[in-house]
């Protein structure tokens, strides 16, 4: 008990400053972090280790708004997703209602099945459906096939599959009032110089989804890539760049 009240200041100290600037980080856990874009967006960062990649960071999307939350994609496992919804709850005063994942991937919704034993609301791709199934992983519970729209009280935010990328299927999440796009492992960050991990990727179709993304999306103001820092909508043309060079 004393160690969690421990946290618990440490966390709303920091959070003081935290709340005061965009852009600024706080920790929540040595594996955890927040960065906030808005008043009310944050990217949660997670690390695991990766083989053979070693410590990776997987980004994530929060949205909060009054005393509710929205979740897209979780942090690695189960007890990284504990620590941020309770980190939710405690510091940000809000609960998680809603969870989409960007895909079927362990950074993507690998703590899902403690969202369910809190009674979040899932929705996926019903592709993300379907091999989450075969694969006899955690199952979201309600699939979609072409888009989803959502509102967080009065913030609307926008599901698309637009075509197969990192994976099969991924979607990209648009928040229209933030001018937010997370096409998460879709878009690669601007230090990156390959592809990344391609073991369930649809490199064919991958170029051309990415021309969609950027004729759809031409107001964006900041791309969140799955791993790595976020930007504008550079990391898309760059990301277009890599399959480009790819493809040679």
């Amino acid at each position: 008990m004393k160690k969690r009240c421990t946290f618990l200041l440490a966390a709303l100290f920091a959070l003081a400053g935290f709340a005061q600037t965009t852009g600024s980080k706080i920790k929540i856990a040595e594996d955890i972090l927040l960065i906030k874009l808005s008043d009310k967006a944050y990217i949660h960062v997670s690390y695991a280790d990766v083989p053979p990649f070693g410590k990776v960071g997987g980004n994530g999307l929060l949205l909060v708004d009054g005393n509710k939350a929205f979740l897209f994609d979780t942090p690695w496992d189960d007890p990284q997703t504990e620590k941020l919804v309770t980190f939710v709850s405690d510091s940000l005063h809000a609960t998680v209602t809603t969870f989409v994942p960007n895909h079927w991937h362990e950074d993507c919704m690998g703590g899902l099945s403690y969202l369910h034993q809190q009674g979040v609301k899932s929705y996926a791709n019903q592709m993300t459906i379907d091999i989450a199934q075969e694969k006899e992983l955690p199952v979201p519970q309600t699939g979609f096939k072409d888009s989803l729209m959502l509102k967080l009280n009065n913030i609307e935010v926008d599901c698309y599959y637009l075509g197969g990328g990192h994976a099969t299927d991924n979607i990209v999440v648009w928040v229209p009032s933030e001018n937010i796009l997370f096409p998460g492992c879709m878009s690669k960050d601007m230090a990156s110089t390959t592809l990344g991990n391609l073991s369930d990727a649809d490199v064919e179709a991958w170029p051309s989804t990415i021309r969609k993304v950027i004729e759809k999306f031409p107001s964006v103001e900041t791309v969140i890539p799955g791993h790595g820092r976020s930007g504008g909508k550079e990391l898309l043309t760059h990301t277009l760049e890599l399959l480009t060079n790819n493809q040679k």
